[in-house]
């Protein structure tokens, strides 16, 4: 365990005073030296034919790269992790001038856009038991020792009390009530306790209690740190609650009144709390009643919890809330494009955390803040993108993406018209390991970009190579959850989308312990991964924003469709087509074989007249607006407001399917109609899905049929 006694140490443990010194020392004469000798910003015709000359662009690539400073991603961390910074506190506002500022410092062009949302915060809570032997305790509900930290609560939880036995629900899916039944477990008028996990949202957990008659439900993480307890939000979709779909903006715009049936449907009709896994065992351990499934008892990381209850053991629960309209601000900086100023490729990252925020979100800020500085530096040195790049820092991501949707629902005409790509790092570094989602035509750009960056974790090698090496690829996931910023962008305006971050799992996830401490003691204590994660994030902005044509490749969607289809085939059983989607799939192939040759054949000329120059525009436009094509006016059923038919959230998470969201949706919803009625449903979401596909070939394609 490292010794806290400066950053010296933390950040270097392993090198001597004078050698830290000397880097220091040879990053500050970097920059002085690039600011002495900072180009003139008024570019030649020879200079911008010069920076579509691809060993140009490499070059700036390599500088990208070879300018990194882990010394400098340790110094952000620490000061965006010095105190709590929930969105709407003063703390938070503390955060926003910070980003601001640097971004001020290095000299781009940076605004900030504000809008006031309703919020949700604690007032009061409790809990105690009341066990068999007359002996009562209350139990704690946020971690010990922390001050400023907020108390652990569900943001847009209602306020209310409950006094009743518990009743173990284990992950509160469909499944388990049933198995509960089957065992005669009654559970009406509990307080039911919930583990999180198995792809269930914390607010389809406490929505699905509530239809089964529960009073109040109490949510815990396993986990190491058992005394940790997981913050988080449980309203239903995302962006403002008062203005479901549209940009209210700061002052008079639309809202709904707070008695408004939509804005109830988005909370749940009973509350709830998060527990530590410590206080959700000392009730679990006291209960009596029918014993654990062997399904449940087989993956519980707990050995002390036997029966189901409920009781014997009883619970008083009460939890005060208050709903506030707060002002959130959302930070901009922008670096024009020489060329095409008006195609954007935006890199993003929320700032606002549950507490200090170490790991979620601000290892991805310190992150967003050093490829700013790289960019910043190459610009000193001469270069300017072709396009223009955005770099956004979002606010209010814990209460439900709502920074990032309400600028995506203002801006919605011009990201549909003008967006390449947007490149999301929530939590840059949970541990080791890289991890990426992507819409699949970025598959190719994600593999040459990782062959570039050093793998943190390994001797001089890449990051791809250490997955060649590891036997296995780079695991690329798809974009179909709503768990950070990328959700509005793809899944409402069909922007293609990336999403980066090294560890799959953190153990201090929400809790009072993801802290700087942790970062250099356990997540990244070099800071090399971070260092890793800013080299991808950079250079996948690098390539979007200076290739003449846009590396994208819809070969790789072709294959994954495909796949998708023939998974969906295994899954159905009765009278259902996928025949509509087969051959909207053959029209798509066409389409991605055509413009794949055509992008080979642009690709060599050379050109730079405006002829050649308006045929690799009009090929790029295409390109860009493919994914759009799989974009739904109608929605989603019970969803309306995720538009995108092949990426989006299941209404209940309950399926092992994470594509084709509509047709899941479909066939867990639609349980209750009879058979012809249900087949119905079914096929009409698969013709729905099929209609997408033609929608995105014919964009590809790039004529009228």
């Amino acid at each position: 365990m490292l010794h806290k006694n400066n950053i010296t140490k933390m950040v270097f443990p392993s090198i001597s005073s004078f050698s830290f010194l000397f880097i220091l020392a040879f990053f500050l004469l970097l920059t002085l030296y690039t600011t002495l000798h900072r180009p003139t910003t008024t570019a030649t015709p020879s200079n911008k034919l010069h920076q579509n000359d691809r060993p140009h662009s490499l070059h700036y690539q390599n500088i990208f790269l070879s300018s990194a400073s882990n010394y400098t991603l340790a110094t952000y961390l620490r000061h965006l992790t010095l105190q709590p910074h929930l969105a709407g506190t003063p703390p938070s506002l503390q955060t926003t001038l910070y980003v601001k500022s640097h971004f001020e410092a290095l000299g781009l062009e940076t605004h900030v856009s504000n809008h006031t949302v309703l919020l949700s915060y604690p007032s009061f809570s409790s809990l105690t038991a009341h066990f068999s032997n007359g002996s009562s305790l209350d139990l704690p509900l946020s971690e010990p020792g922390f001050s400023g930290v907020v108390k652990a609560y569900h943001a847009y939880s209602p306020s209310g009390s409950a006094l009743g036995q518990p009743v173990f629900l284990n992950y509160g899916r469909e499944q388990d009530y049933i198995a509960l039944r089957g065992l005669g477990v009654q559970f009406k008028g509990c307080i039911g306790i919930v583990r999180r996990g198995a792809g269930l949202s914390r607010n389809a957990a406490v929505e699905k209690a509530a239809a089964h008659g529960v009073a109040a439900v109490l949510m815990y993480t396993e986990g190491e740190k058992f005394a940790g307890v997981e913050r988080g939000t449980v309203m239903k979709g995302l962006g403002d609650p008062l203005s479901p779909g549209w940009w209210a903006g700061v002052q008079g715009g639309e809202r709904l009144r707070l008695n408004d049936p939509q804005l109830n449907e988005r909370f749940p009709a009973i509350p709830s709390m998060p527990v530590s896994a410590d206080t959700a065992e000392i009730i679990l351990s006291s209960m009596e009643g029918a014993p654990l499934p062997q399904e449940w008892r087989e993956n519980l990381k707990s050995n002390k919890i036997g029966r189901v209850g409920p009781g014997p053991v009883l619970l008083n629960f009460t939890y005060l809330g208050e709903k506030k309209m707060e002002t959130i601000h959302n930070i901009f900086a922008v670096i024009r494009g020489s060329e095409e100023p008006d195609r954007f490729i935006i890199l993003g990252n929320h700032r606002d955390a549950w507490t200090y925020g170490a790991v979620d979100p601000n290892s991805g800020t310190s992150a967003l803040l050093e490829v700013g500085r790289r960019f910043a530096l190459l610009m000193r040195l001469g270069w300017s993108p072709r396009r223009t790049i955005v770099f956004g820092s979002w606010d209010a991501e814990e209460f439900g993406m709502i920074g990032s949707t309400e600028w995506v629902e203002k801006n919605l005409v011009s990201l549909g018209s003008k967006a390449v790509a947007y490149l999301n790092v929530d939590c840059a570094v949970q541990g080791p390991g890289f991890f990426a989602g992507a819409t699949p035509q970025l598959d190719d750009l994600l593999f040459e970009v990782t062959k570039k960056v050093k793998d943190p974790d390994s001797e001089n090698i890449s990051i791809f190579e250490t997955c060649k090496v590891t036997n296995r690829a780079i695991n690329i996931q798809r974009l179909s959850g709503v768990d950070s910023d990328f959700a509005p962008f793809l899944q409402h305006a069909g922007v293609p989308s990336i999403d980066l971050y090294y560890g799959r799992d953190f153990p201090v996830y929400h809790t009072a312990f993801d802290s700087y401490d942790w970062m250099v003691n356990f997540g990244d204590p070099l800071f090399q991964r971070h260092v890793a994660v800013s080299g991808v994030w950079g250079l996948l902005a690098l390539r979007l924003a200076d290739d003449p044509i846009l590396p994208f490749n819809y070969l790789s969607y072709v294959a994954q469709l495909q796949e998708y289809r023939n998974a969906l085939s295994n899954f159905l059983e009765g009278d259902i087509s996928l025949n509509p989607i087969t051959l909207a799939i053959q029209d798509f192939k066409a389409a991605a074989d055509e413009i794949a040759e055509q992008v080979k054949k642009l690709s060599e000329d050379e050109r730079m007249d405006e002829f050649s120059v308006l045929k690799k525009r009009m090929l790029n436009d295409r390109l860009m607006f493919a994914e759009r094509g799989f974009l739904d006016a109608e929605g989603l059923q019970g969803l309306r407001w995720f538009k995108h038919l092949i990426y989006g959230p299941q209404i209940d998470g309950g399926s092992e399917l994470n594509f084709f969201p509509g047709v899941v949706g479909a066939i867990s919803r639609n349980t209750g109609m009879n058979k012809g009625e249900r087949q119905e449903a079914i096929q009409h979401e698969v013709w729905r899905v099929a209609r997408a596909i033609e929608r995105a070939a014919c964009a590809l394609k790039g004529s009228l049929t």
